[in-house]
């Protein structure tokens, strides 16, 4: 099978080489990307908070390792498949943060625990606590825990404070578990689009935290990390200074859905779009559209459409027409461009977008510097 790097390997290092990309094809400006690492990293330092990105974002080692060097503490992982990915590639300070439950992948963590450095996973039930003890016995291994609080959604964590002391109590009878602290990360909440808004969620969601964290203290279970946030809410997670760490991740690339979103107050946009698919025009027949190369099978479809970032007038409208399609409307925009016409789109949801490729195509500028494989691809399990 021929391989991204088969078709490109030829073009690293030749000036303006961006251009004779096969599309569609996912691009990763790494000087925007290092900027928004670097960034992320100095506001973290500057509240005396812990950075451990969300690399279900990237599913990259190339990317973890640049976020470690830039001082992140670690990095987060949704599942056992990404930690094993990464864990391989030599990042260290991996906490898993969706539950281990199922028997195999129970199996999978206990024997990660013992070959890498720093692993944590979250929990939400002294059942599973009590299961993956015995699989770290048989392992002749240890692992920290991390206390995974229900922000409301009621799709993971324990559903209550009291629930919450119960599961520490049953984690610190348990030999082969260390108790650390708790993980609170308010999705629903990342992507509203007024600040304000988001603000006040923020605020009331925080104040049943800040409870729960009371009653683990009460209990003598007084947590020594509390890890959570996300892009959408960095800034008021460090305003209101109870989480210990943060997990942003889609920072590092900028997508639609946090683009749209006033994610400072001022509605100044604090991180550089450094994420993108380049297509091309196929069919240039209609005077009111174009036909490109990136459909369903190029961008995710969770988030919205993509947007044109060049190459084409901002004003057109992005609609996906198949697998392998989607149309550029504007008037007038068929007889402006023509088949073989390159287009730069924003991606809607970068993490969905970047699972649907094999390796980002790296380019400083007009030129293709580098490959890097999307190592976690596809490791949903």
């Amino acid at each position: 099978m021929t391989t991204d790097r088969d078709l490109h390997a030829h073009l690293i290092g030749r000036q303006g080489s961006r251009s004779d990309l096969n599309t569609p094809v996912l691009v990763l400006d790494v000087e925007a990307l290092d900027r928004n690492i670097a960034a992320m990293a100095g506001l973290a330092a500057q509240h005396g908070v812990a950075l451990r990105p969300h690399a279900k974002t990237h599913k990259s080692v190339d990317i973890a390792m640049r976020q470690l060097g830039a001082g992140a503490s670690g990095v987060c992982c949704a599942k056992i498949g990404e930690a094993e990915v990464l864990a391989a590639g030599g990042v260290t300070g991996v906490l898993i943060t969706s539950p281990v439950a199922a028997p195999a992948a129970i199996a999978r963590l206990a024997a990660l625990a013992g070959q890498t450095g720093g692993l944590m996973a979250v929990v939400d039930h002294p059942d599973v606590a009590a299961r993956i003890d015995a699989a770290l016995a048989t392992n002749g291994a240890t692992l920290d825990m991390i206390i995974d609080i229900d922000p409301g959604i009621a799709r993971t964590g324990v559903a209550s404070a009291a629930a919450a002391v119960a599961l520490a109590q049953a984690i610190a009878a348990l030999p082969n578990l260390r108790y650390r602290g708790v993980q609170y990360y308010c999705g629903s909440q990342q992507h509203i689009e007024h600040y304000e808004e988001r603000r006040a969620a923020i605020v009331e969601r925080t104040a049943y935290l800040q409870a729960v964290i009371a009653a683990l203290g009460e209990a003598g279970f007084a947590p020594e990390i509390v890890t959570g946030g996300g892009t959408g809410t960095h800034r008021i997670d460090l305003d209101l200074g109870v989480l210990t760490e943060l997990q942003t991740g889609s920072y590092v690339f900028m997508d639609k859905q946090y683009l749209d979103c006033d994610l400072t107050g001022d509605g100044a946009v604090p991180f550089e779009t450094a994420l993108g698919v380049d297509a091309r025009v196929v069919s240039a027949n209609h005077s009111g559209l174009v036909t490109i190369d990136a459909g369903f099978k190029s961008l995710s479809t969770d988030g919205g459409v993509a947007v044109v970032r060049r190459g084409a007038p901002e004003s057109a409208f992005f609609a996906f027409m198949g697998d392998e399609h989607a149309a550029l409307v504007a008037p007038g925009i068929g007889t402006a461009m023509q088949a073989g016409d390159p287009v730069s789109l924003t991606v809607p949801h970068c993490d969905p977008t970047v699972n649907l490729y094999d390796s980002y195509h790296v380019v400083a500028g007009e030129t293709l510097v580098d490959i890097w494989p999307v190592s976690a691809r596809g490791r949903a399990r």
